[in-house]
């Protein structure tokens, strides 16, 4: 009995060494932007695939590129433009799946600033976000032919609504699933804004996907346990849009500096699932490659200052381990 209680043990413990350590870093702190990730790991669908997954929060200070470039993570949840960039500076990222198909990000501005539509933008002070999330910003800028300094001045805007609240701005950058929420939260009504939707206006670009190291996909074993990865982290976001208050107590749970609430963070997550419109579906996670492209020509297209200079062709995404995780 003795023997087989030491052998049991000795399976169990091969079974635990077993499991697939990977590392994802997000984008941002825990929030419903990120409730896919939570949902797999609390349901237990890393485990089950065999993988043992750490997901490390983001943050201000935080740059998923130099992450990953510094081998502290697998995987990382980024934006295209960003993304794209850090591979012409030569950190040769590749997507591998393209959770979010449609961009929340919009500029947002009072009505009482005189912002009817993009040509009153002009002599305007307008909040963006820097750290990689300026490039959709400039591009449209260039496309809008507005100089930066010269045409409208640049409010580098810290990832709170405070100056479009305290009249800093006349605009500001925010996103639809939460800082347009805390502008409503703050007493402003939709009435009182003016919003500008990158993707109405013809500059979106992708936003989160899941991007990996180029040489990495030349291992199998790497391919077949980001494919795991894929695989589990789709499931965890179906369940997220089907539910998003369940999502959300999962997502305040992981939540360690408890600032997150059940109620904004279902709020979050129902404006969230507006961007993923191809949940549960086929399609789901599967980088478009006429999205791609859409990306690539409005990243290319910003006049005398692109985000990036070349165009990356085909070698900054792959679909292997999308393929593999369907199978």
């Amino acid at each position: 009995m003795a023997a087989v209680l030491a052998v049991c043990g000795v399976t169990a413990s091969m079974s635990a060494v077993a499991a697939d350590k990977v590392t994802v870093q997000l984008k941002w702190l825990p929030q419903a932007q990120f409730a896919g990730y939570y949902v797999a790991q609390s349901k237990g669908y890393y485990k089950a695939e065999g993988l043992d997954v750490t997901i490390k929060p983001g943050g201000p200070d935080i740059s998923p590129v130099q992450v990953i470039a510094g081998n502290g993570a697998d995987v990382v949840v980024n934006w295209m433009p960003d993304a794209l960039a850090a591979r012409e500076a030569g950190v040769p990222l590749v997507n591998i799946a393209q959770v979010f198909n449609q961009s929340g990000l919009m500029l947002t501005c009072k009505k009482s600033s005189g912002v009817k539509s993009p040509k009153d933008f002009k002599g305007k002070t307008l909040g963006v976000w820097y750290g990689g999330n300026e490039y959709p910003f400039l591009n449209w800028m260039a496309k809008l032919g507005y100089k930066p300094g010269t045409d409208i001045k640049i409010l580098k805007q810290g990832f709170n609504v405070d100056p479009l609240l305290q009249n800093q701005a006349a605009c500001i950058s925010t996103m639809n699933h939460n800082e347009y929420l805390q502008l409503l939260d703050a007493g402003l009504k939709d009435s009182d804004l003016v919003t500008f939707f990158y993707e109405k206006e013809g500059v979106a670009s992708l936003e989160d996907g899941l991007y990996v190291m180029q040489d990495k996909l030349k291992d199998p074993a790497f391919v077949a346990r980001m494919a795991k990865f894929v695989k589990a982290s789709l499931k965890g976001w179906n369940d997220a849009v089907k539910n998003p208050a369940e999502a959300a107590k999962i997502v305040v749970a992981n939540d360690m500096s408890g600032s997150a609430s059940v109620k904004m963070q279902t709020r979050q997550m129902e404006a969230v699932a507006t961007l993923i419109t191809n949940a549960n579906t086929a399609k789901m996670g599967h980088l478009d490659p006429a999205a791609y492209e859409r990306t690539v020509k409005v990243l290319l297209a910003a006049g005398s200052s692109p985000v990036i200079k070349k165009d990356p062709g085909k070698a900054a995404y792959s679909h292997a381990v999308w393929e593999a995780a369907q199978k």
